[in-house]
Order: C-alpha cells, then structure tokens, then sequence
C-alpha cells in the first residue's frame, strides 16, 4: 500500500455537490446495459483518499453492482475533500446531493448524539472478529441507532470496523498521567473530548484534512485512527511514538439518502440490499490486510518507536473512561440509555465476558 497524505481541504461548496448530482445522480431514460433499461449513476463519497479502506470499500461496491445489473448501475466514488470536508458531505447526504456515504459517526455526534456510543473506550470487543459480529447482529445498533439516524435524513445500511484505534504522539503514553496538557486532535464528537479531558489532556477537534499539518507544527500533539490510516496518511512522518492501544474500534456506516432508497425499484433495491451485506465480510478481510501491511511497513521503514500497552496499561486507562457510559446516558438523554445497556448485553453474549 503506497503512502498518500491527506491534502487540506479544497473547499467546494454545495453547489459543485449540486452540480455533480445533477451531472450523475439519479436515473436516465435513455436506456443501459445494453437492453433498453433505465439506466442510474449516483455518487458515492467517503472520508479517505484512494488505496484506503472506505475509498476501496465504495469502489467494490460499485464494481458489483455494476456487474451485477450489467451497466444498468453506474456508481462514481469521491475521495475525501472531493465535495468538502466530513461534515459537508453528511449534508450533501441529508439534502439528496449524494446518493451514498460512508459516514463516520464521530463527525455527527452533535446532530445524532446517540451514535457518540461509538466513542466510548474500551465498549467494544478487543477481538476485530467480535467486535464485526456485534456491528452485523446488534439491534441496538442496526434498528434502534439506526432508526434516529433515519430521523436525520441519514440511513444506515450497514456498520462496520476498520480496525483497533491506536494512539500516536510526540511522546511515549503509557499511562493516563502521560494525557496531562496533551493537545489531542479529537472528532466532532462532545463524548470522546470529555473522555480525552478526564485523561487530563486538550481535546482539539478537526478535520482529518488538517491534521497532517497540525501534528508537524505541533498545533496539536497526538491523534488516534487505525494503523492503515496513521501509516496511509503519513502521520508516523511527524510524531516520535505509537501505542499499540486498541482502545476502540473505528467504526464506519455505509448510509444513504432515504428518499433515494425508497425510490429504488423493488429488484434493484433487493440487488443493492444484497450487495450490502456481501461487503460485510470483504469489508473486514480489507482492514485486517491493510492494517497488517500497515504495521509491517512502520516497523521495517519508520522511525517511529511502537509501544504496544500492557493489559494492566490498558486496564488503568479502561478504569478512567468507566464513568463515560453514566456521561452518555445522562449528557444524551432520548435512546441513549437503551441503546447501551442493550448493546452491553449482546456483547456480553458474543463475547462471554461483561462489558461492565
């Protein structure tokens, strides 16, 4: 996998999302796939740059639906910042601009604060394999969750992971003390930053298309993604140490426009929906590839210096975050509190261990 940093921003604005849209969404009459049908190109934009996990997830994804409706399907991926920054482009979702997005819901923390159960630390299984079979089968995610996004024009098909987050910094952090006055780059997510103040350090939020900059100046010190992202976006250029932390998952949805897909005729919603579900497991064995590749190049071509936590690490940093779940419940209010007890409860049974 070839490095590529994350450029700044271009700032488009929603009228070249507009203008796109008009150019490729929604359907032509004109006939496709050789066979007279309606023919359909929508858009489908992502968080990351191409040979990245959501840029090849969506690029998969248009590949199969474009062999699977023989052309009748065309679906064009954006890179990042193609159509502005995360937050853009979630309101080109809502507005019907885009057809499709991979949302993460850390930059939508403020519109659905339920979906901030996803920045809550050490919830989720430690095992990748788990912790995909709680975002496939939890109903507290796929319809509870699912159904408030729904509320915001946003719909969730699907949730998966891209991996462990780890931690990078200009320094080695190894216990919760090492957080004090750290300047660390957070989503737009309320939770995570008070998580990161508990800690003792200063929650910086930002876009990703600022941080490469950000952590080479030393706007901020430290930032946590999964490895494939550190090692793509070159972070391990600007900062001294990685913690092997894996103290969340990064989670992704792949949502769309409602309206777009209840519009769908019912075969091809049915083709759409089965493609979906097929990238379940094409989406897990691409981060496990590609964050393994990533570790494997830092460790033979970086200077960065890795610091994998211990379990009782680990455990000292768990304990600080524990009064995050009452903040969650007590902060977000509606379905909060349903949602997590619930979700505590199915990954209790998945794992045989109490998420307590």
């Amino acid at each position: 996998m070839k490095k590529k940093k994350l450029g700044l921003l271009t700032g488009t604005t929603l009228s070249a999302a507009a203008v796109l849209a008009a150019c490729g969404g929604g359907s032509d009459e004109s006939g496709g796939g050789g066979n007279g049908e309606e023919t359909y190109e929508w858009t489908f934009v992502t968080e990351e740059n191409e040979g990245q996990v959501q840029y090849e997830y969506a690029q998969e994804f248009a590949d199969r639906m474009d062999e699977k409706t023989d052309g009748q399907v065309t679906i064009e991926p954006v890179e990042f910042g193609g159509l502005g920054s995360e937050v853009d482009q979630v309101e080109q979702l809502q507005q019907g601009a885009v057809e499709m997005a991979v949302v993460s819901p850390g930059f939508t923390g403020t519109m659905v604060e339920e979906g901030q159960v996803f920045s809550l630390q050490f919830l989720l299984p430690n095992d990748q394999e788990d912790v995909q079979q709680v975002l496939n089968e939890s109903e507290a995610l796929n319809d509870t969750l699912a159904a408030r996004y729904e509320e915001e024009d946003i719909m969730p098909l699907s949730f998966w992971s891209e991996g462990a987050m780890q931690w990078t910094g200009n320094k080695a952090i190894e216990s919760p003390d090492d957080f004090n006055g750290f300047q660390m780059r957070t989503q737009n997510s309320p939770l995570l930053q008070q998580t990161y103040r508990e800690y003792g350090a200063d929650p910086q939020v930002m876009s990703a298309g600022e941080l490469y900059t950000s952590l080479d100046n030393g706007t901020v010190d430290g930032q946590e993604n999964p490895l494939f992202f550190i090692e793509a976006s070159s972070y391990d250029e600007v900062q001294s140490h990685l913690m092997i932390s894996n103290q969340n998952s990064y989670v992704a949805m792949t949502t769309v426009n409602p309206q777009f897909y209840n519009e769908l005729p019912d075969d091809l919603k049915e083709t759409f929906d089965e493609t979906v579900t097929e990238m379940q497991d094409w989406v897990y064995d691409e981060q496990v590839e590609q964050n393994e590749q990533a570790r494997e190049t830092m460790t033979s071509e970086s200077d960065i210096e890795q610091v994998e936590l211990s379990e009782e690490q680990r455990a000292e940093f768990r304990e600080v975050t524990m009064p995050m779940r009452d903040y969650y419940v007590e902060e977000v209010g509606g379905d909060a509190e349903e949602i997590l007890t619930t979700l505590e409860g199915e990954i209790e049974e998945i794992t045989g261990e109490s998420a307590e």
